[in-house]
């Protein structure tokens, strides 16, 4: 054992070595992908690491090891769980052999998804046990925890950080080297591991059964826990817990009751911690799952027990908590100013705003903006995807009009074609997304016969999560050189009728492959292929020579963050440019010049 200093993601990782984890496979995603990435770092060589191609097949990996009887970890953010929702449904009914624990790390705020949902729901919608970590220290030893009982109960179990908790830092003793589990292997059985209606509703009757028992099982674990003594009580959860905890100091006359493991809910530990409480007050972020729980409780055992939470206008319905939220609604329960207790309850500072945008020199500003040029006067409509392309959606570009879900701007942009054939219908795909959801919608455009112009944005990379590989990029996670996928061959493959590769960053090259495109009908595919800017260092500058005119097209045609106005002057700041000419080729005077 080692004393480290751990963010919340890479104690959950060492947690499941300390555990023993044979196999871990997940999709790149904030909050959550510095899992894997942690487990990479630290595999001795005895385990299967891999970034899959996307969250369903993350979730069958583990499934097939886990029928082995292997400890496996599957990983992903909650909008991924959607993905995964497939293989896990019905994975909640077969079980498994060895302990599976998917880690699905929910984003309150949202701060970088697009939904706030909470897994806490689909822990419950899919009947099996969830998690629910207050700190990185906690996480270590929860997700151990998590195995035994994932392997007790023959059951996948769900771990739910949130945002706070995945990027949080604590001090963790943690193993210099563990070994994974030995397991036995597959032992073939079709009456169990085949899936059949029949096998379904046996399974279905007997999880009910055992929920109640896992419930009563909760009820003993050791992180569900009653501090203080009153009243009044104030239970809470994950993050919130801490916001709790700070809020309150050391005053007296109130209960804090966490509740770590919300599904299935441990009703025997809630009942004894309710006696002598006449009123409740519930913080926790997303939904009022535990009040929820704790209304039905108090309802079926005729409790007198007052319960506050979000239904009765005690809390907020979205968004994140902090101490100063937690601080209010806890003053106006207990009827008095936590401000006393030394709590600045004070507006902090306006944090800076910052919009999202594009990197100076990214390609993917000129692929956007050659399409804009090449559709002047032409009705066309712009289905944006999942990833940094989705800053295309920034003034002055302007040219995300939809995004939905990843892979979904491909299969919309051929709803708007169905709908109006007059318009030229784009979808802008990243080169991971291509792979993680974007096939099928390839396939049902060729099958259907649709008129659709894909832009796959090719950097090479998985940009916005942190660069992780992919097929595309010819390494895996475990470290091995591998031959890369060639998405024109793919297409090739798939039927797309006209498929070409530009760089997006050769302005009237990409001009031209559009209009060309743009000509012909049937699925069209531009691959516009440049490496991301963040890992390929620039060699050069750009700076405004004297024939500038100050008409100022640079700054509102493209938006770069590296062209500036200086002195009521155009100019380029050097510590952002990275020379990679776009704004050369669009000015109209030739002011740019190379440094």
């Amino acid at each position: 054992m080692s004393r480290k200093y751990l963010m919340g993601n890479s104690a959950m990782a060492y947690g499941a070595i300390a555990a023993g984890v044979n196999v871990a496979s997940g999709y790149p995603g904030t909050p959550s992908s510095e899992i894997i990435e942690t487990l990479a770092k630290a595999n001795p060589g005895t385990m299967h690491i891999e970034w899959s191609v996307n969250e369903k097949a993350a979730m069958e990996v583990g499934a097939g090891a886990a029928y082995s009887g292997a400890r496996t970890l599957v990983t992903m953010k909650q909008v991924g769980l959607n993905v995964a929702a497939d293989p896990l449904m019905s994975l909640a009914y077969v079980g498994v052999k060895g302990g599976m624990v998917v880690v699905s790390a929910d984003d309150p705020g949202p701060i970088s998804s697009q939904t706030e949902q909470d897994t806490r729901r689909f822990g419950e919608f899919a009947r099996i046990p969830v998690f629910d970590p207050s700190s990185p220290e906690e996480a270590f030893h929860m997700i151990q925890d998590a195995y035994e009982y994932s392997e007790k109960y023959g059951t996948p179990v769900l771990f739910r950080p949130t945002t706070r908790v995945n990027h949080a830092y604590g001090q963790i003793d943690a193993p210099d080297q563990v070994q994974p589990v030995e397991y036995e292997g597959f032992i073939k059985d079709s009456g169990k591991w085949v899936i059949f209606p029949r096998l379904s509703n046996r399974n279905h009757a007997l999880i009910e059964k055992r929920n109640i028992e896992i419930g009563r099982d909760f009820s003993e674990y050791r992180y569900n826990t009653v501090e203080g003594r009153g009243t009044l009580a104030v239970f809470t959860n994950g993050i919130s817990y801490g916001y709790v905890k700070d809020a309150l100091g050391d005053r007296e006359g109130v209960k804090i009751c966490k509740i770590a493991t919300p599904y299935p809910f441990p009703e025997d530990f809630v009942l004894k911690a309710l006696e002598g409480v006449e009123q409740v007050l519930c913080v926790e972020e997303l939904s009022p799952f535990i009040e929820e729980h704790l209304l039905q409780i108090a309802g079926k055992y005729r409790l007198t027990t007052l319960i506050r939470g979000k239904y009765t206008g005690d809390g907020i319905l979205s968004g994140e908590y902090n101490v100063n939220l937690a601080a209010e609604y806890i003053g106006k329960f207990m009827g008095t100013s936590l401000e006393s207790k030394g709590i600045d309850l004070e507006d902090s500072p306006e944090s800076p705003v910052r919009p999202p945008v594009l990197c100076a020199g990214c390609p993917h500003r000129g692929s956007f903006y050659a399409v804009k040029e090449a559709m002047k006067g032409r009705k066309a409509y712009f289905c944006g995807d999942i990833g940094c392309y989705t800053l295309g959606n920034a003034m002055p570009l302007d040219m995300v009009d939809t995004c939905l879900c990843m892979g979904a701007g491909i299969t919309m942009a051929q709803g708007f074609h169905w709908t109006d054939e007059d318009a030229v219908c784009f979808a802008f795909v990243g080169d991971s997304t291509f792979f993680a959801s974007g096939m099928t919608g390839v396939a049902n455009a060729v099958y259907n016969n649709a008129d659709m112009i894909l832009c796959v944005l090719d950097n090479s990379t998985t940009a916005m999560t942190g660069h992780q590989p992919h097929p595309g990029t010819g390494v895996t996670m475990m470290g091995e050189f591998v031959e890369k996928m060639s998405i024109p061959a793919i297409l090739n493959a798939m039927g797309v009728k006209k498929v070409v590769t530009v760089d997006p960053l050769n302005f009237k090259e990409s001009v031209e492959a559009v209009k060309d495109c743009a000509s012909e009908k049937g699925v069209k595919a531009i691959i516009f292929k440049s490496p991301c800017i963040a890992l390929s260092k620039p060699v050069k500058r750009m700076t405004v020579g004297k024939d500038c005119i100050q008409c100022r097209k640079c700054i509102r045609e493209i938006g770069c963050p590296a062209i500036v106005m200086k002195e009521g002057k155009v100019a380029v700041d050097e510590a952002l440019c990275t020379g990679c000419g776009l704004c050369s080729q669009i000015c109209p005077v030739n002011a740019f010049e190379t440094m």
